[in-house]
């Protein structure tokens, strides 16, 4: 018998609305018999940081050798597995969208950040925690979210029953007070009044489930610096609070850092080998995940608790040195490797076995899905509407577990830019990676370039995607057109979404 090639073997598709996958029958038996007999439904705690690259971590090359150590993200990749081709959005909103959603961009409608109160965001979608809400769990967010200001998308009105966090991202808050960035903000009252009548939130607030925020505290520079230990501290207290209750629950912690500019915590400055503001902010990020694995430990729910740690998009190169490392090509706002692939850990003691590392296709829209199906809800995914997602329970809990997904499909905003299989990948069009071209909407520099002939990568001979393989490789060209038609005819009975940009009664300017 032939063994399993991702390019030449066929998919399942079992039901119009959703993706087709693999079906690996010895992966699927051997994650049942995991899961037969469990006291109770998993645990899930997704930690995800702001704009951490693919190599930051040494697990994946980085750590000490960058000047940012990070011990406890490395104790969890030796414990757990460890993902090579984890797959965001090329930036922020969109990637917590699809994570939050099991459907890419074009589908739930956030192509890009929502900027100073700007309308648009979650509203209208089926969300994650809406779905284990209703399979039993406790919901909880923390951190950043960025996923709409308006009331109808902020946390508590999409599925969480507690929120504790701020609504936007690090930038906005702090950009404008300080002198280094904005002199002729912060040195001309007028414009200062101006920024402080945007029609943004400039507080880290609180909410529960259907009420209404209330503002815990402004963000000025000195409060930044301590929000990611004051959102630690909220999450801990969380898990202890669980460990009395029958419940299973949700944490959706997102970091504020290492988002630019980086403001680390007091007792963290310094504190790298590298001593720069970006890399003090990696050993704080790293300390907090450790601080919540204590917090299972010491609370018993290690062991009933899956953890996912990833970043929501590669490294923001445009300020460097405040972000740093992957070794592809590009960064954040592309489509580019460097844009895309993002560190991703799996750690589930006893469920997900320890020490492997597998170059699976993994997407943040297989979250939704997955977690459904190791919660024993899958059938609460919706039907209305298309489900990119794949669920990748076998692949997670089999002991050499196969990924399900046979394509990643690359978006950048609501265009189409390419798809992966295997080790190629096929691109239509990129964002140049010029640093000195024109900002795109969201603050992204890049001018999109259309191709006139798809390219071919090799991604295992080039990563750093320079070599056209394509006339070589002919013989890849159907299978991969293949994969793009599938997918784009997808959208004649699912229309794509679009919720950015002004509203038409919107007269401001």
């Amino acid at each position: 018998m032939p063994s399993f090639d991702a390019i030449a073997s066929q998919t399942v598709r079992t039901a119009d609305h959703l993706e087709p996958a693999f079906r690996h029958e010895a992966d699927i038996a051997a994650a049942a018999q995991k899961l037969t007999g469990r006291r109770k439904k998993p645990n899930v705690l997704i930690y995800l940081m702001d704009d951490v690259g693919w190599g930051d971590f040494g697990c994946y090359g980085g750590g000490v050798a960058v000047g940012a150590p990070t011990p406890h993200f490395d104790r969890l990749a030796r414990a757990g597995l460890q993902l090579t081709s984890c797959y965001s959005e090329p930036s922020c909103s969109p990637s917590r969208a699809t994570l939050h959603t099991g459907r890419v961009p074009n589908r739930h409608g956030l192509h890009r950040p929502p900027m100073y109160g700007e309308p648009g965001g979650l509203q209208g979608e089926v969300t994650l925690p809406m779905l284990l809400g209703q399979a039993g769990y406790t919901t909880q967010a923390v951190g950043k979210w960025h996923l709409g200001e308006n009331v109808e998308s902020q946390p508590q009105h999409v599925g969480y029953d507690d929120f504790y966090g701020f609504l936007s991202v690090s930038d906005m808050y702090t950009e404008w007070r300080d002198p280094h960035f904005f002199p002729e903000i912060v040195y001309s009252g007028a414009r200062t009044e101006w920024i402080e009548n945007m029609p943004f939130n400039k507080c880290f607030v609180h909410a529960t489930k259907g009420g209404e925020l209330s503002n815990v505290e402004e963000v000025t520079i000195p409060v930044l610096s301590e929000l990611d230990e004051k959102w630690c501290q909220y999450s801990v207290d969380f898990i202890e609070r669980q460990a009395k209750s029958d419940k299973p629950w949700l944490l959706y912690h997102c970091t504020r850092g290492a988002h630019f500019d980086n403001y680390p915590h007091e007792k963290y400055l310094g504190k790298s080998p590298a001593r720069h503001p970006y890399k003090d902010t990696l050993i704080e990020l790293d300390d907090i995940m450790g601080r919540l694995v204590d917090a299972l430990g010491r609370s018993g729910q290690i062991e009933d608790t899956l953890i996912f740690v990833s970043s929501d998009n590669g490294p923001h190169m445009e300020t460097w040195p405040d972000a740093a490392f992957t070794p592809f090509r590009c960064a954040k706002g592309s489509t580019w490797e460097g844009g895309v692939r993002v560190p991703g850990l799996m750690f589930w003691p006893g469920m997900v076995e320890a020490g492997r590392q597998s170059d699976g296709l993994f997407d943040f829209n297989d979250i939704l899905p997955t977690m459904l199906g190791l919660a024993g809800a899958s059938a609460l995914l919706p039907n209305d509407r298309y489900i990119d997602g794949v669920d990748q329970t076998s692949f997670l809990l089999a002991p050499h577990g196969l990924s399900n997904r046979k394509y990643h499909y690359y978006w950048l905003s609501q265009t189409f830019s390419g798809l992966r299989c295997g080790e190629y990948k096929m691109l239509l069009s990129a964002t140049s990676d010029d640093p000195t071209d024109a900002a795109g909407p969201g603050g992204f520099t890049g001018v999109l370039e259309r191709f006139a002939y798809p390219r071919l990568y090799n991604l295992y001979l080039d990563p750093k995607e320079q070599h056209n393989y394509l006339t070589r490789k002919l013989a890849y060209v159907e299978a991969f057109q293949l994969g793009m038609r599938t997918h784009l005819g997808t959208f004649r009975r699912f229309p794509p979404k679009k919720v950015m940009g002004l509203k038409v009664e919107d007269k401001r300017a």
